[in-house]
């Protein structure tokens, strides 16, 4: 069992970290995600009580730290499970033990899942209150993620992770550089065929994270980007429609034909946009392309025949066709995402990469 701990300008909490990992079994990985100087000392106490510590030369971000530490796992240990941590306090020995453990009975059972180690957000912990902006943000964060990635989670933001040795191929490719990875490994997660389980941990908040690097306004931007885009590509895909509605509408004169017209033009670029950049899947190939554009045809079907029922009703009550428009959109826009998230983009069967070798590596 590894453990990969992404470091920027590290506290005094990350050496008695990898002390007592060392001290437990665990093999511990630091990457210096280039702290510079000042902190070098830092890193060779890590060393020196038994970590290896990889570098790079600037601050390359979260992500790129944790892929560094990945790469250098599948190529000299790709048989062996990972654990990910902080390296800021917020994750004790004793909560990445029991995650190692996780991860170890699963590996027995021949059951390997992602193993996040979730905190609570709604209790007094350890005698001190969670801050409310944290409680409302976890909140928020989790009802956003549920609706984007169709299914639920109490923390999206862990960095507690245990992570099957089968899927470090996969995070190898996942996009972002910073905090934004975390999210985006967990929103293509289960469309790559892979499954997550929830295990409860300490919520620790140390002098208000003031060793943390996570930047309130930048990060949080970064952090909610992926979630974003996949409304984005829907308003994009509105847009267009709107557009070749109006201009169809002043031509012909004919609302019917004009919004048949006008979702044949948006649905096209709705289902490429969809395809490269909101349900991506593992299996990109022409045979899965032409499937999920048989289903995404029959539900443009379905949307078109509701879209062009709630227009004609709105218009012939009097509705301006803008306005027609807007509210038909907004009615349908829920209905439409759930229905290519579970039906036209649906997820494809476990890849190979998934199981687990033959051999099991003795011990964690």
């Amino acid at each position: 069992m590894i453990v990969v701990i992404p470091a920027y300008e590290p506290g005094g909490r990350l050496v008695p970290l990898v002390d007592s990992l060392v001290s437990a079994g665990l093999t511990v990985i630091v990457v210096n995600d280039g702290s510079g100087t000042p902190f070098a000392e830092v890193f060779a106490y890590a060393e020196a009580h038994g970590a290896m510590v990889l570098r790079h030369d600037h601050n390359r971000g979260k992500g790129a730290a944790l892929r560094t530490a990945f790469a250098h796992i599948a190529e000299h240990h790709p048989d062996v499970d990972v654990i990910t941590a902080d390296s800021d306090g917020q994750h004790t020995a004793t909560d990445i033990l029991h995650v190692a453990a996780e991860l170890a009975m699963d590996r027995e059972n021949r059951t390997p899942v992602l193993i996040l180690g979730c905190r609570r957000f709604d209790a007094d912990q350890g005698g001190r209150l969670i801050p409310t902006h944290s409680r409302v943000g976890n909140r928020v964060s989790a009802a956003l993620f549920r609706f984007a990635a169709g299914w639920a989670l109490s923390d999206t933001q862990t960095g507690l992770r245990g992570i099957p040795a089968g899927m470090i191929g996969w995070l190898l490719e996942v996009r972002g550089d910073r905090f934004e990875y975390e999210l985006n490994m967990l929103l293509h997660l289960r469309r790559s065929g892979f499954g997550a389980r929830e295990v409860p941990i300490q919520t620790v908040y140390l002098e208000h994270n003031a060793s943390s690097h996570f930047r309130p306004l930048v990060d949080s931007i970064r952090v909610m980007t992926p979630l974003l885009v996949f409304l984005l590509a829907s308003f994009s895909s509105f847009v267009i429609d709107t557009v070749v509605l109006l201009v169809l509408t002043a031509a012909t004169g004919a609302i019917v034909p004009a919004v048949i017209g006008a979702r044949i033009v948006s649905g096209t670029a709705n289902f490429f946009l969809n395809r490269r950049l909101v349900f991506t899947t593992a299996d990109r190939s022409r045979a899965a392309t032409a499937r999920a554009a048989v289903r995404y045809a029959v539900l443009a079907g379905v949307m078109l025949l509701s879209n062009v029922v709630w227009m004609a009703y709105l218009t012939d009550n009097g509705v301006h066709v803008l306005l027609a428009k807007v509210i038909t959109e907004c009615a349908l826009l829920v209905l439409g995402f759930r229905a290519q998230r579970s039906f036209v983009f649906r997820e494809s069967s476990p890849r190979e990469a998934r199981t687990l070798p033959s051999r099991v590596p003795a011990g964690i």
